[in-house]
C-alpha cells in the first residue's frame, strides 16, 4: 500500500462524473439508489395530482391553488425538520418520512379508484406530502457528510444531483404515458410501489444517531441554527443568492404561454425538459468540480449567468433557440447548486447540520414559489416574454449587487477557510482515531 496521491484524471475522464463517493461508501449507493427509485414515482403523482384536479374541477385556479397548501407546511416543517435532524437518529427520520409518503399514495389511490373522487382529499394530501418531503430533507442532506468523506462531497453533491435530474428529464414523460394510457390509479400505484423499494434501501442504511451536544426539537433550538446562518455570510450570501436568482428568473409559470407565444405548442414538453436536461448536461460532465476551491466566486457567477440565459429566452423569437437558452440556463443553475452544496456540507459543524439544512430548503424552494407568483403576475401586466426577459436582467443586477455587498462569499476558498479547515481537520482526527 502507499501514500501517495493518485494523479488527477485527465482527458474526457477529466470531465466525467466523479464515482468515488460511490466506490467508497455503501450507505451512499443505498441513498442514491432509493433516492432515483422513488423520484420516478414521485414525478408520477406530481403530473398526476394536478390533471386529476384539473378534471374534477375545471378550475386553474385549483389547480394553482396546491401551490399555496404546500407552502406554509414547507416553511414550518422545513425548519422544525431541520431540528428533528439534529436530535434524533437521522436514519429512523428518513425511513418514517418515506413510509409516510407510501401511505399517502394509498389515499390517493383508494380516492382515484371511487366512483367520485373528493378533491379535498387531495389538497390534504399535497399538505402532509409537502410537511413530510420537509421533514425529511434536513435529515437527508445532514446525513450526507457522515457518510461522504470531506473531500468527496463536491462529487456526491454532482452525483445527487444527476440523480434528480434523470428524473426531471425522464419522469414527466414517463408520467405522462402512464397518465393518458394507464389512467391515475395506476400513476398512484407505481408512486406507492417506488416507495416500498426506497424504504427497504434506507432499513440497511448504519444508524445515525444525534451528536451528543444536540439539543431537543424547540423553538430555542432552531434560533440558535438562525443565529449560526446569519454570523456566517458566506453561507447567508449562498442562501440570498439562490432565492433572488429563483425570485427574479424563474419562468416555469409561464412557459405555456411562451410557447403559444411562439407559434409552437408542440414545444411545451420541450420548454418543460429543458432546464433539467441543462442540469444533466452539467452533472454527467462533473467531473471538474471535484478541482475548483473558490466556490463562493463560481456561486455568484453561474447564479447571474442564469439570469442571462433566462432573459436570452425572453428576447429570443424563435422556439430553438428559446429552447436553447433554457437549457443553458438549467446547466448554470446546476452549477450554482452543486457548490452551494459543496460550501455547506464542508463547513457546517454536525450538530448544526440539521438546524442549517432546514434553512437550506427554504432557501431553494420558497424561492421558486414566489417566482411562479412574480412572473404570472408580470406577464398579466406587461406580457409572457417581457416578463421572462426583464425577470432574467433583474437576476443579474440582483446578484451583483449582493455580490458586492458578501465580501466572504466572494472570498470563500475550501482550502483556506477556518470553518471547512476545522471541519476537515475534526474528520481526519474521528478518521484516525476509528482506524
Amino acid at each position: 500500500m502507499t501514500d501517495a496521491t493518485p494523479e488527477p484524471p485527465s482527458g474526457l475522464r477529466a470531465l466525467l462524473p466523479d464515482l468515488a463517493p460511490w466506490r467508497a461508501s455503501v450507505d451512499f449507493r443505498r441513498l442514491w439508489l432509493s433516492g432515483l427509485i422513488t423520484n420516478f414515482g414521485s414525478f408520477l403523482t406530481f403530473v398526476a395530482l394536478p390533471v386529476q384536479i384539473k378534471e374534477l374541477t375545471g378550475s386553474a385556479a385549483a389547480v394553482g391553488a396546491l401551490g399555496a397548501v404546500e407552502l406554509v407546511p414547507m416553511i414550518v416543517f422545513g425548519l422544525y425538520g431541520g431540528a428533528l435532524a439534529d436530535a434524533w437518529d437521522k436514519r429512523k427520520l428518513i425511513v418514517w418520512t418515506e413510509a409516510g409518503q407510501g401511505l399517502l399514495c394509498v389515499v390517493m389511490l383508494v380516492n382515484a379508484v371511487m366512483p367520485s373522487p373528493a378533491v379535498w382529499p387531495l389538497y390534504l394530501v399535497a399538505a402532509f406530502s409537502s410537511a413530510l418531503g420537509s421533514v425529511q430533507r434536513p435529515a437527508l442532506d445532514s446525513l450526507m457528510p457522515r457518510i461522504v468523506a470531506h473531500e468527496h462531497l463536491p462529487a456526491a453533491a454532482s452525483l445527487n444531483s444527476l440523480r434528480w435530474q434523470v428524473g426531471g428529464v425522464a419522469g414527466p414523460a414517463l408520467a405522462g404515458v402512464v397518465v393518458a394510457f394507464a389512467g391515475l390509479g395506476w400513476a398512484y400505484t407505481v408512486d406507492l410501489l417506488t416507495f416500498a423499494v426506497s424504504v427497504v434501501f434506507c432499513v440497511r442504511l448504519a444508524p445515525s444517531p444525534a451528536s451528543h451536544e444536540a439539543h431537543k426539537p424547540s423553538l430555542k433550538s432552531i434560533l440558535e441554527g438562525a443565529r449560526y446562518a446569519w454570523s456566517r455570510k458566506e453561507l447567508l450570501g449562498t442562501y440570498i443568492i439562490d432565492i433572488a436568482a429563483m425570485l427574479f428568473a424563474m419562468p416555469l409559470a409561464v412557459l405555456p404561454f411562451l410557447a403559444d407565444e411562439l407559434d409552437a405548442e408542440w414545444s411545451l414538453g420541450l420548454m418543460y425538459a429543458s432546464i433539467p436536461a441543462g442540469a444533466l448536461l452539467v452533472s454527467l460532465t462533473s467531473g471538474w468540480t471535484s478541482r475548483v476551491h473558490k466556490h463562493g466566486r463560481i456561486v455568484v457567477l453561474s447564479a447571474a449567468l442564469w439570469g442571462v440565459a433566462i432573459a436570452a429566452a425572453g428576447v429570443s423569437g424563435n422556439v430553438w433557440l428559446a429552447l436553447l437558452f433554457l437549457t443553458v440556463g438549467g446547466a448554470c443553475d446546476m452549477v450554482s447548486g452543486v457548490f452551494r452544496a459543496a460550501m455547506w456540507n464542508q463547513t457546517i459543524p454536525d450538530e448544526l447540520r440539521g438546524r442549517l439544512a432546514g434553512i437550506e430548503l427554504l432557501s431553494y424552494s420558497v424561492g421558486p414559489q414566489l417566482g411562479q407568483v412574480r412572473v404570472g403576475a408580470m406577464a398579466a401586466w406587461r406580457g409572457v416574454r417581457t416578463s421572462i426577459w426583464s425577470g432574467g436582467l433583474l437576476c443579474v443586477g440582483a446578484v451583483g449587487l449582493l455580490a458586492l455587498c458578501l465580501p466572504k462569499l466572494m472570498t470563500y476558498d475550501v482550502r483556506t477557510n477556518e470553518h471547512a479547515v476545522r471541519l476537515r481537520e475534526q474528520r481526519a482526527a474521528a478518521a484516525q482515531a476509528g482506524a
